[in-house]
């Protein structure tokens, strides 16, 4: 059973990125699915969470407005498109599945429910 976040890199302020999280092991159809980013100083932060059913999505306010979260079950692979990156974007950005999220815990998925599975974790840095 494992994580895989993928696509991370080095991008200049105002591109923009697309990062995969894959399963394998598991299926992730009945998993909600966050995105945490650990940035230089800062604490964890979950910045964007999708429900189990891809019903209903969460975004910080870091990133809401530029970061689209998207789930793909056929594939086993949810999706983070991040554009307008900015440097304070930086940091590593893990991926984490817990079981049966429904519609109306994606909130809590990102801010205080301990998670099922992590993955190691893809760098993104924004920098000229």
């Amino acid at each position: 059973v494992q994580l895989v976040e993928s696509g991370g890199g080095l991008v200049q302020p105002g591109g923009s990125l697309r990062l995969a999280c894959t399963a394998s092991g598991f299926t992730l159809d009945y998993y909600g699915i966050g995105w945490f980013r650990l940035s230089p100083g800062k604490e964890r932060e979950g910045i964007s969470c999708i429900s189990s059913s891809a019903g209903s999505t969460y975004y910080s306010d870091s990133v809401k407005g530029r970061f689209t979260v998207s789930r793909d079950n056929a594939k086993t692979t949810v999706y983070l498109e991040m554009n307008s990156l900015k440097p304070e974007d930086t940091g590593v950005y893990y991926c984490a599945a817990k079981a049966h999220v429904s519609d109306y815990d994606v909130y809590e998925l990102c801010n205080n429910y301990s998670m099922d599975y992590w993955g190691k974790g893809t760098l993104v840095t924004v920098s000229s």
